[in-house]
């Protein structure tokens, strides 16, 4: 959608070299043809849905993928508000039951298996119902990229519940909540801090007894902000790899940052495929 500067792309078509994905370049084609020139990218083959500038570009975007005409959507040079408003739009049947809900699958040298950090991208301050279709998507996520029964940690400052902390409430809320059977799929402990989450001997030195203390696979942080600054820091000062992705559409959709470098959007592409594969036996 909008990929009308050289880094979005330049990051389709890498995943169009890599055999990822077909790409329908949604966007002004006289623009996209400029910026291919100047960056000396091919677009021979590519189909190309001319609209005049991004707001028509994101909702022209939304109703192929409402229609099946296409299987995911991927941001380009456009806001993150714009495009995720298009998708949200009552018309194009995008929307299902769960929230929009963001998922950042990092890897680093120094933990040993990938993890998911959400929600980092879009909802600001979520409500405890938010933080529930959060957790539901995150372990959604989880199982299509093969871990069966995800270890989900529901993140706050501290490990024990206290009242003026909400992020403990809804921590021991939202494990509750799996215990009754409202959350299904993975297993939930909270509220833990970051360290006893990912750290098993933080989690022996605290004397907590948990089979996700240590090992988590899903990192659920307290909000937007928190988690925001928490995947950036791994990001560029860990060295960690990611890839992000949005669920609770009918279809994947790939949220990059402008800044985000071609190997996080090819790395996003093949996250979308593999929704999209399932997305195919199992419609969301």
């Amino acid at each position: 959608v909008h990929p009308c500067d050289a880094l979005s792309l330049g990051g389709a078509m890498d995943a169009r070299d890599a055999g990822i994905i077909i790409p329908v370049l949604v966007g002004p084609q006289a623009r996209l043809q400029a910026v291919a020139a100047e960056a000396g990218i091919s677009l021979a083959g590519c189909e190309i849905v001319d609209a005049p500038h991004s707001h028509a570009a994101a909702a022209a975007a939304a109703c192929m993928a409402g229609k099946g005409e296409v299987q995911a959507l991927m941001k380009g040079s456009l806001h993150s508000d714009e495009y995720l408003g298009a998708i949200l739009a009552a018309n194009v049947g995008l929307r299902t039951e769960r929230r929009l809900t963001h998922c950042f699958i990092m890897e680093t040298a120094s933990y040993p298996r990938p993890f998911i950090i959400t929600d980092a991208a879009i909802n600001i301050a979520p409500t405890l119902d938010d933080k529930a279709d959060i957790v539901r998507n995150a372990i959604d996520l989880a199982h299509v990229i093969g871990v069966a029964q995800p270890r989900v940690a529901i993140l706050a400052a501290v490990e024990t519940v206290n009242a003026r902390m909400p992020a403990t409430l809804d921590a021991a809320a939202l494990c509750k909540m799996a215990d009754r059977g409202q959350i299904t799929g993975g297993l939930l402990d909270g509220p833990l801090a970051f360290d006893n989450a990912v750290s098993p001997e933080a989690a022996r030195v605290k004397g907590i007894q948990s089979e996700v203390a240590g090992r988590a696979d899903v990192l659920v942080v307290p909000d937007l902000e928190s988690g925001n600054m928490l995947a950036k820091q791994l990001e560029y000062l860990g060295g960690a790899d990611s890839a992000g992705i949005v669920m609770g559409a009918r279809v994947p959709v790939v949220l990059t940052s402008r800044a985000d470098s071609r190997q996080t959007r090819l790395a996003s592409c093949a996250i979308a495929l593999m929704l999209a594969q399932r997305y195919r036996v199992t419609p969301p």
